[in-house]
């Protein structure tokens, strides 16, 4: 939804653009070269290693990461590749492109496209900022207040949150450098082995990216340090609300004490859920006097409740649009979630996995939902969630509030999006937005080769001081020259408490 946003506005300012992707446009466009991998892979049959995505409830960031998303990104990708339309054009297209426009997800092993074409790249994070993405623009991470994507943290961290964070930030680190990278660039090197080598490292090719558009926008994300690249553009597929289709038009504007929306995104079936969960979901729903609008995928659903609508599939930004919505019961997916904000409406959150826990802690802090854990999920604690937010009217009140911050805007989203592609392009890569800490070492990079220094100086001038006996070394020694720069640090110490500063020169 978001690419497609943005491909729609690079096409309507003229724009040429090759795409390889899942899903076609609806209609052909002169401006518009697509090569499209058919079928498309069945990544939930084929590789998901639970019974159930609601499985995925409790499972740890080392399983998200290896059992789920590390797969998706190695097994999607490497089927792209295996598709004959998409080689041919790899091997054989000879457009003299200006920019590579990438998804910013698991698939790094296209980045040698950029290396192909000689073009700059501008990235799209639809997920969101991601914490690997700081080292990539230059950015040390705090660790401190912001939490991993994937932890159910918020940005006011205890000691033990902040520490457990830390601890699952840096092994997330290490577990892509060392063993998910390199499987990518395994794929890369195996796939354009046609191109005249050395081919580039993808790790290099991450730091040569431009721009990354951020699929985040505050008050929904943790405040933290950026740098120009990373350009927050949250929310820019929302649209203003349309008719809806007659049948559910009617049934919405009937409602005269109101509407509740339930929808758990598009992987995250409602037709997969647990009997006894379901059950107890219907018998709520058939006690209330509001209607029900359900995004369920079967329509054959049995013992429905007269007050309740469901469809395989549902116009969702437009229905949360309706006046007459007045709780969105939802997965606490990201473009959902900044739905649900953009329209006004309160949300009762049943989070399963990823960034969801994250997104629907930020809700409940900022007093526009409640959560529910899925697995503890009662007939009491559902119609209570449902008559808080409904009855409660301080969740409105804050939802109003947040959702006046939200589209608050110096641009609109999109505009902002396309200005800053159109930007790289014109200024060949924007080098000068590019931070000169991705030229330096990590130890560099974090000062540790300083505090390193200071910490050996300081040793060595202490060990002097507790220890009256001259140590005679030939002149140029290590003992000799760290006690010259004790000294003088200490001098120009001693100068700047006096209102003075005096210069050391050294040769």
């Amino acid at each position: 939804m978001m690419i497609g946003t943005i491909l729609e506005e690079l096409l309507d300012r003229g724009h040429e653009v090759t795409v390889i992707t899942n899903y076609p446009r609806k209609s052909a466009h002169p401006n518009l070269t697509e090569i499209v991998i058919s079928p498309i892979y069945d990544f939930w049959g084929k590789s998901v290693k639970v019974d159930s995505l609601y499985d995925l409830t409790d499972i740890s960031v080392h399983q998200m990461l290896m059992d789920f998303l590390y797969p998706l990104g190695l097994q999607t990708a490497e089927y792209a590749f295996t598709r004959d339309n998409v080689m041919e054009f790899l091997r054989n297209d000879k457009t003299q492109f200006d920019l590579l426009l990438a998804e910013q997800f698991y698939q790094e092993a296209y980045l040698l496209l950029a290396h192909k074409y000689k073009v700059p790249i501008v990235s799209i994070g639809t997920f969101g900022f991601a914490q690997y993405m700081g080292p990539m623009m230059g950015l040390m991470n705090a660790w401190s207040h912001v939490p991993h994507e994937f932890l159910p943290f918020t940005d006011h961290m205890s000691l033990y949150e902040r520490a457990y964070n830390s601890l699952v930030s840096s092994y997330e680190l290490l577990l892509r450098s060392w063993y998910y990278l390199p499987e990518q660039q395994a794929m890369a090197d195996k796939y354009f082995s046609f191109l005249p080598g050395p081919l580039p490292r993808l790790s290099d090719l991450e730091r040569q990216v431009s721009v990354i558009l951020l699929n985040s926008y505050p008050p929904l994300t943790s405040t933290r340090a950026k740098v120009p690249g990373l350009v927050q553009v949250g929310g820019l597929h929302i649209k203003p609300p349309k008719r809806l289709p007659d049948d559910l038009q009617t049934f919405i504007d009937g409602a005269t004490d109101g509407v509740i929306y339930f929808s758990l995104g598009t992987n995250l079936r409602s037709a997969d859920m647990p009997p006894e969960k379901l059950s107890i979901i219907l018998k709520v729903f058939g006690a209330l006097k509001q209607r029900v609008v359900w995004k369920f995928e079967d329509e054959r659903i049995r013992n429905l409740p007269p007050n309740v609508l469901v469809r395989s599939w549902l116009p969702q930004s437009d229905i949360l649009g309706h006046r007459n919505v007045k709780v969105f019961i939802t997965h606490g997916g990201l473009l959902g979630t900044q739905e649900g904000v953009h329209r006004a409406v309160p949300m009762v959150g049943i989070p399963i996995y990823c960034d969801q826990h994250l997104n629907m802690n930020k809700a409940t802090l900022g007093g526009y939902a409640v959560k529910l854990y899925f697995p503890n999920i009662t007939e009491e604690s559902f119609r209570w969630a449902l008559e808080e937010v409904l009855y409660n009217p301080s969740y409105k009140k804050n939802v109003d509030k947040v959702s006046q911050i939200f589209r608050d805007r110096p641009v609109p989203a999109l505009e902002e999006s396309v200005y800053w592609i159109e930007y790289v392009m014109r200024y060949k890569g924007a080098p000068h937005l590019r931070s000169a800490g991705l030229d330096l070492p990590w130890v560099s990079f974090a000062l540790l080769d300083v505090v390193g220094s200071l910490t050996v100086t300081m040793n060595v001038r202490m060990n002097e001081q507790m220890n009256p006996t001259i140590i005679r070394t030939p002149l140029g020694s290590t003992t000799s020259r760290l006690g010259k720069i004790t000294d003088s640090l200490a001098h120009f110490t001693l100068n700047r408490s006096r209102g003075s500063m005096r210069v050391l020169r050294t040769a």
